[in-house]
């Protein structure tokens, strides 16, 4: 009775199963190894092919940078501008926490490309004092009524609530958290979040 491919061994004209296996085990971890490479290596290659030189307004300077195209406006203010306050917390714009000006308008930092803010007045918490270190009146209010305590998510929310005060959304407790809902805050400051912001209205509606 003639033998099956399984029943033959390697010294034979046939590839005996066990054989067969080996070898394809081994060719799929060699290719694993080829196709894979090290994180420095991706590093090393991003940095070397895809990346644009771009020019961001940040906080009234210029910042002149190459980046990868689909570098978020976020980690090109963290990681390329040197710029921390604005904060990754989700990484996908339910948090708030990462909030910056475009413009003078509100914008999620995590959901949008830094090449899409070219041309544009980004301005971050650093930013917001004066240029002789007085703090905006949010600041000072947020100080004032300590609406916050580990401070991990105070410069995306002070960023929404001067936002919420020129955008004419705080005319009422109710509507400055209706208006700061996407902002939030694990250690529920909350009522003095709202405090803080009715105070910083008045002050800024007189300037």
């Amino acid at each position: 009775m003639a033998d099956t491919p399984h029943d033959r061994q390697p010294g034979s004209r046939g590839i005996a199963r066990r054989s067969l296996v080996a070898g394809t085990v081994a060719a799929g971890a060699a290719t694993s190894l080829t196709a894979h490479h090290s994180p420095a290596e991706a590093q090393m290659k991003d940095e070397r092919g895809d990346a644009v030189d771009i020019r961001l307004q940040i906080n009234g300077k210029t910042h002149r940078l190459a980046l990868d195209p689909r570098t978020s406006l976020l980690d090109a203010l963290r990681d390329h501008a040197g710029l921390t306050g604005a904060k990754k917390g989700c990484d996908h714009g339910q948090c708030g926490a990462c909030t910056v000006h475009l413009d003078g308008q509100r914008v999620l930092s995590c959901l949008m490309f830094a090449v899409m803010a070219e041309g544009h007045a980004v301005t971050t918490i650093e930013g917001l004092a004066g240029a002789d270190g007085t703090l905006h009146p949010m600041q000072q209010a947020f100080i004032d009524h300590d609406a916050f305590q580990c401070g991990y998510c105070t410069p995306g929310q002070i960023m929404s609530a001067v936002a919420c005060v020129q955008e004419k959304h705080a005319g009422s407790a109710a509507d400055i958290r209706e208006f700061m809902s996407g902002n939030l805050c694990r250690c529920a400051a909350y009522p003095n979040i709202v405090a803080a912001v009715e105070q910083a209205k008045s002050e800024m509606e007189r300037t």
